[in-house]
């Protein structure tokens, strides 16, 4: 995509033979945006402008709502993904999806895929994914959905923290391939710092706000996982999303296609 252009400026240069047509078309989608319902702008551009798809947070969307928006996003992009969606948020969607439209609920993640067909372009690149137990699943699931949806192969390692850590030590062995690793825990968020000083590769710490007492809810679990002495980054508290899209960026290795 051409840096900083403008539609007029992409036209122009494409008019004085400095860029391909493929080149003026892909940046040109790059910037497409479409109103739903006169309030909800709809980036149809993004996995052109920014090599991840748009991903709709369908948590504080009343469901009529946001089934006008998946239905507008799949039409535009034959493809499109909802997180944290709801039971009522399902039912919307059923009562008016279109015969050529399917729709994946992928229920451990809380997320949802529609789509006319078309699949994820696969684009290279293993992430690993770990959870301190078996409560940080449905976080872990979401990171997972959306690094597939990126094009990624994704391995999954669950129940191993450091309460019984000898638990690690296997389910990581067989994860060493990996390119890049997420690393999910609350309560005292230690598994990615302990991973991040066991492996060669990048790891990314999740936080979740599981725990209870001072600090709960996955607040000490930042802190932990921001004071680590291992080399790793954090997202946010419960960021499943965050964790797979920044972990298939790092996958892919810097790849434009």
């Amino acid at each position: 995509m051409l840096p900083n252009a403008t539609i007029r400026e992409i036209l122009r240069m494409y008019c004085n033979g400095e860029v391909s047509e493929d080149e003026a078309t892909a940046s040109i989608e790059g910037l497409r945006i479409d109103m739903i319902d006169g309030m909800a702008r709809i980036d149809t551009g993004r996995s052109v402008r920014c090599g991840m798809p748009e991903v709709v947070l369908a948590e504080g969307k009343e469901p009529g709502t946001f089934a006008r928006i998946m239905l507008a996003q799949v039409k535009a992009s034959g493809r499109c993904i909802a997180t944290r969606v709801s039971p009522e948020h399902i039912e919307a969607l059923r009562n008016c999806l279109p015969p050529e439209v399917r729709m994946e609920h992928r229920e451990a993640a809380r997320g949802v895929v529609l789509s006319t067909g078309e699949a994820p372009e696969q684009r290279g690149g293993t992430v690993a994914i770990l959870t301190a137990g078996t409560s940080d699943i449905p976080v872990a699931e979401e990171a997972k959905l959306i690094a597939e949806e990126m094009g990624c192969t994704v391995r999954t390692a669950y129940d191993v923290g450091v309460a019984g850590i000898h638990r690690l030590f296997p389910a990581l062995k067989d994860l060493l391939p990996a390119d890049v690793f997420i690393a999910i825990a609350g309560r005292e968020g230690t598994l990615p710092a302990i991973v991040a000083g066991l492996v060669d590769r990048p790891v990314i710490g999740v936080p979740v706000s599981t725990g209870y007492g001072y600090m709960g809810a996955g607040e000490a679990a930042l802190a932990s996982m921001l004071q680590a002495c291992s080399v790793l980054a954090v997202v946010n508290i419960d960021a499943g999303f965050t964790a797979g899209a920044f972990a298939a960026q790092i996958a892919h290795g810097g790849r434009r296609t």
